[in-house]
């Protein structure tokens, strides 16, 4: 079987923490590394913002490739651009399929623009499309606090025609599948749930002595961890004021405690910075918390397990999360997650097992949940234990063969 997996705006060979990286990316390369494995031919298209960048990349090993496909300016663009060039990454795709004669049997698009290229790809190849969207343009609107937050009309208009067009949507859980009945009154019998996955031969607990050392923290010293991208609906503001509780209560020189946050670019200048890092750091500054947290930026997916394994809990205070692979990879390396009980968190993380549930922006509750960790050896030890456990469920390789499966019926159809 040969697949052509669209990822138009984001190449998953990115490095995490970027505005438009994190789970998704991920998501695509491990999937593609495990279908690889399984003997599935997989040719990844994304579109090229890098012209210096080889534009076939063999980094995914098992015959697959990624091919960076020039589709107007090889720079970054924000999504609000990146539509009107659709049209010429669908014409390259067809020119390189026909000049390579790749014949694919099926078409596998990420996040609704791909799935927008996936309608004239599959008008040209008469193959089936599977689709997921990852997040839903109408989810991020309903959480959104400000007009710039919401998204577009053009964004909403484009999920109601994948959802016509695509043969299969893959939702990553059950409440993933709740929201696309709910709100885009989309057909059930068309959607199967089939959780993302988690390499447990990379993501996996590392003595926290051995991390820490790794990642430069004294090894006496406490430490807490934020990872994904900077935006206002991750809650970090939410989490900075639960640190904020945590030093008036004396908790950070009890433990001497600091707390990491792992995305986005905070060493630029404050004019090339994004608004929302730069609110962020405001914040902490207010609070008087800039000896206590540290913005570190991007950090490559390599050095991520010694970051969750040096932590003594993981926070996700997001606004909206469709799934929440970052919960998945800190409980695969023995790290309680603390998280907002929402979307696939609410799933994901089992309260008072893994981690800890809180209400979205309740800063409160979680710096009571974040002190208690501290405090409670015992406690932190059974739940690390219990999230190893738990982690070994969504083995990619698991996960692979359920897509693989899917696939396959698809075909059949």
């Amino acid at each position: 079987m040969r697949v052509a997996m669209l990822s138009y705006h984001t190449c998953p060979l990115a490095i995490l923490g970027g505005k438009d990286t994190g789970g998704m990316n991920v998501y695509v390369r491990e999937l593609t590394r495990e279908l690889g494995r399984m003997g599935i031919t997989v040719d990844i298209y994304t579109r090229s913002q890098d012209e210096h960048a080889p534009h076939v990349s063999h980094d995914l090993g098992y015959g697959n490739r990624v091919v960076h496909v020039p589709a107007g300016p090889e720079v970054p663009l924000p999504k609000q651009q990146l539509a009107e060039y659709l049209p010429t990454f669908v014409a390259h795709i067809l020119e390189f399929a026909e000049k390579k004669n790749f014949k694919y049997d099926l078409i596998h698009s990420h996040y609704w623009m791909s799935g927008i290229a996936a309608r004239d790809l599959q008008a040209a190849w008469n193959v089936p499309v599977v689709h997921m969207f990852h997040t839903l343009g109408k989810m991020k609107r309903r959480i959104a606090r400000s007009q710039e937050e919401a998204e577009g009309d053009y964004r909403i208009r484009g999920e109601n025609e994948v959802l016509k067009l695509a043969d299969r949507i893959v939702a990553a859980t059950v409440a993933e599948l709740a929201q696309l009945e709910w709100l885009y009154q989309a057909d059930a019998e068309r959607i199967s749930v089939i959780p993302p996955g988690v390499d447990t031969s990379h993501f996996y607990p590392i003595p926290p002595d051995e991390a820490k050392e790794f990642i430069g923290v004294p090894v006496n010293d406490r430490m807490l961890l934020f990872v994904g991208r900077i935006e206002p609906l991750k809650g970090i503001d939410t989490l900075i004021q639960a640190i904020a509780i945590m030093r008036k209560q004396g908790v950070l020189d009890r433990y001497h405690l600091c707390m990491s946050i792992i995305g986005g670019e905070p060493h630029l200048s404050r004019e090339a910075r994004s608004a929302e890092m730069t609110r962020l750091q405001d914040l902490s500054s207010e609070y008087g918390l800039d000896d206590f947290v540290t913005f570190l930026g991007r950090r490559s997916q390599e050095t991520l397990p010694y970051y969750y394994s040096a932590a003594d809990a993981v926070i996700m205070p997001s606004h909206y999360e469709s799934f929440g692979m970052v919960a998945l990879e800190a409980m695969a390396c023995g790290t309680p997650v603390v998280a907002s009980q929402v979307g696939g968190l609410a799933f994901l993380i089992q309260d008072g097992k893994t981690g800890y549930h809180i209400p979205v922006g309740d800063a409160q509750m979680l710096s009571e949940r974040l002190t208690t960790l501290l405090e409670d050896h015992t406690l932190r030890r059974e739940m690390s234990r219990q999230a190893v456990n738990f982690a070994q469920e969504y083995k990619w390789e698991n996960i692979a063969a359920r897509i693989a499966k899917l696939y396959d019926a698809v075909l059949l159809d």
